[in-house]
């Protein structure tokens, strides 16, 4: 609790530095604070807070998804200085709304009970609403975050509508006592339709088909900072979430909803990566590929182990920093060309080599090419899947090789053009380009050498 009670205050600190000078001081708050979350988080929880631990328990998992969280959000503070340059007049309340958002992430990793998990998804999500529509002068930021409200608050409904099946079954929202008594009563109607809407719910928060409708308009249409946070943060708080619900909570009735996750991987696989093929534009192309990581994480829920939780967290800490390579290059360009399409990167690499580098070698990662992090990733969580699920796993691999043609795309526009189409005098910041730099190498050695991640995060 004491990281969540130092992020918060951070947020309040930041929202309320736009008061003076427009918010410039904004930024500069919110990375000491997360610095100080994070090293908080590396030491003992305060025995003070025990008291609280029936509605907030943050163990080791907890803490471990909490650290990967903050370092990821700190890098996208780092990009922010020049992706919010446009939006100085308010660029305070969308640092305070991302610190608040991370704040709703932290609660996610620590619920006991099905209240918690409610108050972590709101506190996650109403700041990612107002964010995707900050962009006022664009109608598709606008159109985004209508989108993304409605089909939240109808996600929401789903939720609360299974909690309250599920509470009138069990009679407790404690996750301990209802995995007791999903052992006993796994085939109990009213309990396996609460599961039902719980998991629909879920699969809506982290873009598993076919409840990924939203995600391709409102990554389009948010600003690319936002959608850099949602693509990796967001998929963080909400896979965790999702994990310990279905693998704690409902352990006992696993045959009940096994299958049907099943099924959302296959098509989430298919569909995902056959739509990504079909795009000319690259953040639509990332928004398909964030929901065909979504299909590869979800492999997770088979063959389940001491060590999934573990796998799990590598995979997520490796997308994102593939994620946030990613959106180094795009912020970069939108801003330069007012478009992102693949025609808009020919010939970046000349003009932004150490960018161009961290992007192509954070899409290889996506693609789980050897000797980056999305190999080891991938492999894990596949190798552990193919103990009950080989045929997804057969899944996976296929779709993995269909990705590939799409993140050579945007490869080839950056690299294999003559004439570069950048006519602009203007440079990446030296902060960009020191961001590159860590990407390409916390990329790299971690796919040389895994048990870095290990050794960083104090397991």
């Amino acid at each position: 609790m004491s990281v969540l009670i130092i992020l918060f205050i951070t947020a309040v600190l930041a929202l309320f530095s736009g008061v003076y000078n427009q918010g410039k001081f904004a930024r500069y708050i919110g990375i000491l604070g997360l610095l100080v979350a994070l090293y908080v988080s590396f030491l003992p929880e305060c025995s003070f807070f025990n008291q609280y631990k029936s509605m907030f328990d943050f163990d080791d998992n907890s803490a471990l998804f909490t650290k990967i969280s903050i370092v990821v959000t700190l890098l996208v503070f780092f990009l922010g200085g020049f992706a919010f340059n446009n939006r100085r007049s308010h660029q305070s309340e969308l640092y305070a709304l991302m610190l608040f958002s991370l704040s709703g992430a932290v609660i996610l990793f620590s619920f006991p009970n099905l209240v918690t998990l409610f108050l972590g998804i709101e506190v996650l999500s109403i700041p990612l609403y107002v964010m995707a529509g900050s962009n006022k002068t664009d109608l598709r930021s606008s159109e985004a975050a209508i989108k993304y409200f409605l089909m939240g608050a109808f996600a929401t409904g789903f939720l609360l509508f299974g909690t309250a099946l599920v509470y009138g079954s069990a009679g407790t929202f404690d996750i301990a006592t209802i995995s007791a008594y999903s052992i006993e009563n796994s085939k109990n109607t009213m309990f396996v339709l609460g599961i039902m809407l719980m998991l629909s719910a879920m699969a809506f928060k982290v873009s598993l088909a076919p409840f990924h409708m939203w995600s391709p308009d409102v990554y389009q249409g948010s600003p690319s900072i936002i959608t850099a946070y949602m693509a990796s943060v967001v998929k963080i708080a909400g896979f965790f979430a999702f994990f310990k619900l279905m693998n704690l909570a409902f352990a006992g009735s696993i045959k009940e909803w096994i299958n049907i996750i099943g099924v959302l991987v296959i098509i989430t696989l298919l569909l995902s990566n056959a739509m990504g093929l079909a795009q000319s534009n690259a953040k639509r192309m990332l928004a398909y590929s964030s929901v065909s990581h979504a299909g590869y994480l979800a492999l997770i829920f088979f063959g389940a182990n001491s060590l999934s939780l573990y796998n799990l967290a590598f995979y997520l800490f490796a997308y994102s920093l593939s994620t946030i390579g990613v959106f180094l290059t795009l912020i970069w360009v939108e801003k330069i060309k007012r478009e992102t399409s693949f025609e808009a990167f020919k010939g970046l690499a000349k003009t932004e080599p150490i960018a161009a580098v961290a992007t192509a070698v954070s899409l290889l990662s996506m693609a789980g090419i050897p000797l980056t992090a999305g190999f080891v990733a991938k492999f894990s969580i596949f190798a552990q899947a193919m103990n009950g699920a080989a045929f997804l796993v057969l899944i996976a691999v296929i779709g993995s090789a269909l990705s590939i043609a799409y993140y050579l795309r945007l490869i080839i526009s950056m690299f294999f053009h003559k004439e570069s189409s950048f006519k602009t005098s203007e440079k990446m910041s030296i902060t960009y380009n020191i961001v590159a730099i860590f990407i390409i190498v916390a990329i790299l050695a971690l796919g040389i050498y895994p048990d870095l991640f290990k050794m960083q995060f104090g397991l």
